[in-house]
């Protein structure tokens, strides 16, 4: 086995035959190698944040990824790319259902997408959705900066550690930690810049994630506002895989609408321009806190297997 990529909290003694949790891949070796990843929608980045330089498509042990993945400068506040932000001038973009939209939510690629994500280098990822709401309180056009998520999902693939001897990582079971699933610090800068910037935005919000691609029943809305504040499809497992990959992950919900527990549902016009609104919101706060992410990671993100082997 060549010497692979070793996530920042294994440690090997000289000699000692590589730990099972190693990863079996190498990083890609390229002058574009960004460290921060945005994954969403073709309508999250334009000319005006993002200067695409290269695509790429990584071939995975998973398969390809859900679209080639976008690498260029990053554009300031100012529309300036001589202006790089904390980690790097790189940022790469991931069309999370593919540039056409054929991948239902879940039949997305997520372990390809997010093994080709660190195969790039790539250390912190914004995850942007599109939720609905289960609360008053979370109106259509606030942004909700989530920091707890409940999986009502059925079938995806959840883990890059199944415990076969077919893994590429480990035959062996590894548990992650995800009482607090979402990076604090991430959390914590955009949040301020949004408050800054005068986004309506939630400081915190449970996302119920559900299996799709069909919408709740009325019934299961009502329900499911006992215990979440937003609901969506994508958001599980794309945040457990980036922790397992000790990935920072940061998903970024904007609320469209009210789900069905409203006696009357918004219609899809009312949705189509809440989206384009929202979408408005987001580049602007990407545009203004990318820049603003710092080099070095403080939190438990990067070190997540440390403990996370029985």
């Amino acid at each position: 086995m060549p010497k692979n990529y070793l996530p920042s909290s294994v440690k090997r003694n000289e000699g000692e035959e590589e730990d099972a949790v190693l990863f079996a891949f190498q990083k890609f070796k390229s002058k574009f190698m960004p460290k921060v990843a945005i994954i969403g929608g073709s309508g999250v980045y334009d000319s005006g944040i993002f200067k695409k330089e290269k695509e790429v498509r990584i071939k995975t042990p998973f398969g390809y990824p859900s679209s080639p993945i976008e690498i260029g400068d990053f554009l300031g506040p100012e529309g300036d790319a001589s202006r790089p932000y904390g980690a790097s001038q790189k940022i790469a973009f991931l069309a999370r259902h593919g540039k056409n939209h054929q991948f239902p939510p879940h039949k997305v690629p997520q372990k390809a997408n997010l093994w080709a994500l660190k195969k790039l280098g790539v250390e912190r990822i914004i995850g942007i959705c599109a939720v609905g709401s289960l609360k008053k309180s979370f109106k259509p056009g606030d942004i909700v900066i989530c920091d707890q998520f409940i999986d009502f999902t059925k079938k995806r693939e959840y883990t890059f550690y199944d415990g076969s001897t077919s893994s590429p990582l480990s035959s062996k079971a590894i548990h992650i930690s995800l009482a607090d699933p979402f990076c604090p610090e991430l959390r914590k800068l955009f949040f301020k810049e949004a408050k800054k910037l005068k986004i309506p935005v939630h400081q915190k919000g449970t996302y119920l994630c559900i299996e799709g691609p069909r919408f709740s029943t009325r019934a299961e809305s009502k329900f499911f506002r006992n215990f979440a504040d937003i609901i969506g499809m994508t958001l599980i497992p794309e945040a457990v895989l980036a922790r397992e990959l000790e990935i920072c992950y940061l998903s970024l919900a904007m609320v469209t609408d009210y789900d069905v527990w409203q006696d009357s549902p918004v219609s899809a016009e009312e949705v189509i321009k809440t989206m384009k609104d929202n979408l408005e919101k987001i580049k602007k706060l990407l545009k203004n806190t990318i820049p603003q992410i710092k080099i070095q990671r403080n939190c438990p993100c990067k070190t997540a297997l440390k403990n996370a082997k029985i």
